[in-house]
């Protein structure tokens, strides 16, 4: 007996040798893979994941540099699919499905949705962006990372160049966007990047850094006058990527393989359920007037513009302390997101947003971004734009992006095992538990029962799936961004300065459904994991299993925490 014991035993540890070989190996692969063939064509990447050998590179965004991507893409798919998953410990296995969906979901988006045939904005934000994710942190001395801008803004140049040899046919809402947003960039590089490094000393630094600054500015503008003279009034293409490439996106990129007219029928159902309790939720505050008299005073109850960033500060401090009271999730570090004003580059699209470092970045300060109002504005448009910021949306909003939210899930992020899972992630994941976090927090206490933060959840709620349906409906032909916009309004009960922004977003980003899809993938795992464990079951060790996976589609942590393949949703 004892022999047999030892001989069970052994082959046991023989296996167990073997596993971990095998997901060594692939670890090796997986390192090649982010070097030879991510940061290679997008150092900018690089930079913000916290590998700064790739601070002084851009790419040229050229023709045939895109098709060098491309043919690298498909060498590394082949190679990828070469390497037997058999013997791999489950969560290697995993990790090797995110590798092959990243390749699909890049092949996709270079050869058949083309950006960089269609959208102007592209080379201009994505220019900005390789200069800000180098200002924005001070991971090394200023000197030091101003000579990495004076490298990158070298090369901005020629990608203006490669701009006007790509750029075929753009979507009149498209060049629009672009032009929206570039006196925001121009201001950025006069503004802003000289701000920032101010404090340096080196004379010969500073006038190179002036000399390649004013570079970079006339590159801008000369790329804004050719938008507008030239490419505004031959822009005539079609934005929608149509039904195929739609689902192909949600498979590559989410793991979804659910038909589009059943995502819809789930969609129009979940935007039904949210617009009833609102109603619920409204009468009970008074029955005499409509959710939607409700919603417009609830809406007025807005802070000045000047005092936006304040509001949000002032919520944090109550939502990481609820969060520790209740014992809702594990939050790793005590450390508060910084607030300030959204970089320019995504004002015209954005109203909030998370910015968190790489998980391999030494310096560890994240900012949450707010859009405030544009000076320009005149007052009315103001004071419409600042109606989407009432009291309960301000702090549904601070929940998504901070506690539990984003932040949170970052600050999980950087323990992850694998570099796979540091660095891959699914926006139906990310997006998915900020915006179930918002439901959830009410839903456990937070706030006292208020109904008036019930019904700033709820409108955020009715926002994502109008977002979900509009993304669908206006790619696959079916609605154009002014109904979507009208949508946004009557379904969605959205101010119309946020409908319009927010239309103009699904034109450029299909698949924003992914917020409401997330989040009800993650209401029904959590349904099963409560099944499977009965009396067991505590949403804290739930919600900790969960931020242990990473950000990887629901389907990977579904077969993490359920053992099984069985549906998202």
């Amino acid at each position: 007996m004892n022999q047999i014991l030892l001989t069970f035993l052994s082959l046991a540890l023989a296996a167990a040798c073997l596993a971990q070989n095998r997901d060594a190996d692939f670890g090796k692969l997986a390192d090649r893979f982010f070097d030879e063939l991510i940061f290679k064509y997008d150092p900018v990447q690089g930079t913000s994941a916290g590998f700064h050998q790739y601070d002084p590179l851009l790419p040229s965004e050229s023709r045939a540099e895109i098709e060098s991507e491309i043919a690298g893409l498909k060498k590394w798919r082949a190679e990828v699919l070469g390497f037997d998953a058999r013997g791999l410990s489950p969560w290697i296995a995993a990790d090797r499905e995110l590798v092959l969906s990243q390749i699909q979901g890049q092949l996709l988006s270079l050869e058949t949705i083309r950006p960089w045939e269609k959208n102007p904005d592209t080379y201009s934000s994505a220019a900005t962006n390789a200069i800000f994710v180098i200002m924005a942190r001070n991971y090394a001395p200023a000197d030091q990372r101003l000579r990495s801008v004076i490298a990158r803004e070298r090369l901005i140049p020629r990608v203006f160049t490669s701009a006007r040899e790509n750029l075929k046919n753009p979507p009149r809402i498209y060049t629009e966007i672009a032009l929206e947003q570039m006196p925001g960039l121009v201001s950025f590089f006069q503004n802003d990047v000289p701000q920032a490094f101010q404090k340096v000393t080196d004379t010969q630094l500073k006038a190179d850094f002036q000399k390649t600054n004013a570079e970079v500015i006339t590159a801008l503008n000369a790329y804004g006058s050719w938008l507008k003279n030239d490419v505004l009034p031959r822009s005539q293409g079609d934005f929608r990527i149509g039904a195929d490439a739609y689902q192909k996106k949600l498979l590559y990129d989410e793991m979804v393989d659910i038909p589009l007219s059943r995502l819809l029928e789930i969609g129009f159902a979940d935007l039904r359920r949210n617009q009833a309790e609102f109603r619920r939720v409204a009468a009970g505050l008074d029955s005499n007037r409509t959710p939607q008299q409700i919603l417009e005073e609830l809406e007025h109850n807005h802070p000045a513009g000047d005092k936006l960033l304040q509001s949000f500060r002032s919520v944090l401090g109550g939502l990481r302390e609820f969060i520790g009271s209740r014992g809702i999730v594990t939050i790793p570090s005590p450390v508060l997101p910084i607030l300030e004003e959204s970089p320019p580059f995504m004002r015209a699209l954005t109203t909030a947003s998370m910015d968190t470092p790489g998980p391999y970045e030494k310096d560890k300060e994240a900012f949450f971004n707010v859009t405030l109002p544009d000076p320009r504005w005149k007052p009315k448009q103001v004071e419409e734009y600042l109606d989407g910021f009432s009291r309960g949306t301000i702090i549904s909003t601070a929940t998504h992006e901070a506690y539990p939210g984003h932040y949170t899930q970052f600050l999980w992020l950087q323990s992850a095992p694998t570099k796979v899972r540091k660095l891959l992630s699914a926006n139906s994941n990310g997006e998915g538990w900020a915006h179930y976090s918002e439901q959830m927090m009410l839903d456990e206490g937070y706030g006292n029962n208020d109904p008036k933060l019930r019904l700033g959840q709820l409108q955020d709620a009715l926002l994502r799936d109008a977002r979900y349906i509009a993304g669908i409906e206006m790619h696959t032909g079916k609605m154009t961004p002014e109904q979507a916009a009208d949508f946004f309004v009557k379904e969605g009960y959205q101010p119309r300065p946020i409908a319009e922004k927010e239309a103009k977003r699904g034109t450029s980003d299909p698949t924003y459904l992914v917020y409401t899809l997330g989040k009800l993938e993650i209401l029904k795992l959590r349904d099963d994991y409560r099944r499977m464990k009965g009396t067991q079951f505590s949403l804290h060790e739930f919600h900790d299993a969960f931020m242990k996976q990473g950000t990887p589609p629901i389907k990977i942590v579904r077969r993490a925490l359920l053992g099984n393949d069985s549906p998202v949703l």
